[in-house]
């Protein structure tokens, strides 16, 4: 064995210079170098000129995604300073492209107001993409400079004259960074659609031109902005209004500006989308916290002051959330975020300014328009009769279990194991596929709980209505989380939770029923990363005893091919209509036996874009249903449904 060297010292410290530390460290600046780290790149960039309409100087953005997945972002603003930096001696555009922490909005007098990673932005994406191509226009000539992974030989140069202003920056993704380099047009497409609501008036024109027979194009400019960003949740989602038109107003503190719109519809979930500087807060903050604090004490004062609340009833913050989607916009001289990349606004000071806000606003218009108050304060108090409902039967279920455990399911068939760090549960559709997977099982480590019939849509449902429910029941009493206020991952009996359903239109069904169900009563199952889905095969095919199992028609086709290359088509092909069709060993080998079996884990990637999913899918209107199955059939061509 070889000495070790214990020594330590200074020639052990590294130091990493210009743009070396996003290359080595990039989760630090763009959270990851997955998808999501990937869009975060065009962000960053689209916000740089966002930040010249805030400004006053931007009235148009165009952003392309072009042949070869490259990206290109144009705007019509000032142009990035051309001049030497005093400092550096070197171009400012090449400063702000090239040095972390350079940029105008730390304290110059270049944006009072600004969204991005504060002059970081410009320089990571340098940094972490193949190459980059820097155009600016400042009114007389127009400039040029590449990069190669943040790297370059040439200074800015003047390459022709031109009366226009305005940035244009032309970028590749650098594939030994990101794990993947294609877009997500949807992914962008709903980013931008944001910024054009947080931003009135400001035009974005999206193009996706990859492929050059079907190229899209969206402009995006909303003169209503947050109303009818309101409005178009609703729209897309085919939710009813219960409260007139879009509430909305605005006010000032200082230099601080809030703008706030909200509408109550006839669903029983809530939907609040806050944004710091056009940045999207997804786990909110002293914005947001403020909203909050200040729209239960409006509504529990509104229904005292006009005796519609018995002497100790109290409406509660979800009460009065119930079917409201809101929009809540600040911009700030001086954003604090709790990370890098901003998920939660941390100024003190927006909280006391949005409550005070709020509460004069939505006072005075709550006795304003009577009728519409007495619309959102009867919508709160059946949510509060909901709630106590639920609360009287959940403590029923537990005095009928107040001597000893909860008994388990009869349809459970459990296993030994009892840590969930290997224990899986398996949810199947039918008594006949939960026979079969029974007898297929490793007893030691997998549970199986057969349902059957037609399960609550929880979409149309309030919870009060799950407890009892003869087929969600069984499931929560299996996995022991309890749901909704009462849910405590803690208590999880298994780690895997898998939904095992037959490929047809049935068992998609019974798979989104079941989806919804944990995403609005036990999310926490899903962002922690429990639930999955069990892929089945479609096709059982067979030469000489050689077996193959097919899950698509053209896996086979293929499997057909390859056992018939002789020339000898005796090929026998099974088509499995169900679950239920395979033996007991079968089911294990294709969709049971981890060596074997493919599960996809259900994620949270954009927790809004499920809950726009399944409000649409399972909701009560049809024609968003049938606009959203048009829209994304494409991407079901290959399943068997």
């Amino acid at each position: 064995m070889s000495q070790q060297n214990n020594n330590y010292d200074e020639n052990d410290i590294e130091v990493l210079e210009g743009l070396e530390p996003v290359r080595k460290r990039p989760g630090m600046y763009i959270g990851s170098t997955g998808s999501s780290g990937l869009h975060h790149l065009v962000y960053e960039i689209v916000d740089n000129s966002i930040d010249e309409a805030l400004a006053g100087y931007c009235t148009e953005i165009t952003v392309e995604i072009l042949e070869g997945d490259i990206i290109q972002v144009s705007d019509n603003g000032r142009g990035i300073p051309t001049g030497i930096h005093p400092k550096e001696g070197i171009s400012a555009a090449t400063v702000v492209y090239t040095v972390l922490h350079a940029g105008g909005k730390f304290g110059g007098s270049g944006y009072k107001v600004s969204g991005g990673l504060h002059g970081v932005g410009a320089s990571v994406v340098n940094a972490l993409s193949e190459w980059l191509e820097l155009t600016v226009n400042d009114g007389t000539h127009t400039w040029f400079q590449r990069f190669e992974r943040g790297e370059y030989s040439k200074q800015l140069e003047i390459i022709g004259d031109t009366h226009k202003t305005g940035t244009s920056v032309k970028f590749k993704a650098d594939p030994e960074i990101f794990e993947t380099t294609v877009y997500d047009y949807e992914v962008l497409l709903k980013r931008l659609r944001e910024q054009a609501f947080l931003n009135a008036g400001l035009k974005i024109i999206f193009s996706d031109k990859r492929d050059k027979d079907d190229i899209k194009t969206e402009t995006l400019c909303y003169e209503g902005g947050i109303k009818q960003f309101v409005e178009h949740i609703h729209e897309t989602r085919g939710l009813e209004s219960l409260s007139g038109e879009v509430i909305h107003f605005s006010g000032s503190q200082g230099e601080a500006f809030a703008e706030i719109a909200l509408q109550y519809n006839d669903s029983y979930n809530e939907i609040i989308l806050s944004f710091a500087n056009n940045i999207h807060t997804k786990d909110g903050g002293s914005h947001e916290t403020g909203f909050k604090n200040a729209i239960t004490k409006v509504i529990n004062e509104y229904g005292r002051k006009m005796n519609l609340l018995k002497d100790r009833e109290k409406l509660s913050g979800d009460d009065v959330r119930e079917g409201l989607t809101a929009i809540i916009s600040v911009k700030l001289t001086d954003c604090e975020f709790e990370s890098q990349t901003k998920v939660r606004l941390g100024n003190p000071e927006v909280k006391p300014f949005i409550e005070k806000l709020v509460t004069e606003k939505l006072m005075n218009f709550l006795e304003e328009n009577p009728e519409i108050a007495k619309s959102i304060f009867d919508k709160s108090l059946s949510a509060l009769k909901a709630r106590e409902a639920a609360k009287r039967a959940r403590e029923a279920e537990r005095s009928k279990n107040a001597f000893g455990k909860s008994p388990m399911p009869e349809k459970l068939a459990d296993c030994a194991e009892r840590d969930n760090r290997y224990t899986e549960l398996y949810i199947v559709e039918g008594d006949s596929a939960g026979g079969s997977a029974k007898q297929g099982r490793d007893r030691r480590y997998q549970a199986i709980l057969s349902l059957w019939g037609k399960m609550l849509n929880v979409e149309k449902a309030r919870i009060d209505r799950i407890y009892g429910n003869d087929k969600l029941a069984p499931v929560v009493t299996a996995l022991g989380t309890g749901i909704g206020e009462d849910f405590d991952i803690e208590k999880l009996r298994y780690g895997k939770v898998i939904i095992m359903a037959d490929a047809d239109v049935d068992g998609m069904h019974i798979r989104t029923l079941l989806l919804t169900f944990f995403f609005r009563y036990m999310r926490p199952l899903i962002t922690n990363g429990n639930v999955y889905i069990a892929q089945p095969p479609l096709y059982r095919v067979e030469r000489n005893k050689k077996v193959m199992y097919a899950f698509s028609d053209a896996e086979r086709d293929k499997y057909i091919a390859e056992l018939s290359e002789d020339g000898k088509y005796k090929v026998e092909t099974q088509r499995y209509k169900g679950l239920g069709e395979m033996d007991p060993e079968q089911l294990w080998e294709t969709t049971m036996d981890p060596e074997n079996r493919t599960i996809i884990r259900i994620g949270m990637e954009d927790a809004l874009k499920a809950d726009e999913t399944f409000t649409i899918l399972m909701g009560d209107k049809v024609e968003p249903r049938r606009l959203f199955i048009e829209k994304n059939a494409k991407f079901a061509q290959d399943l068997d449904i």
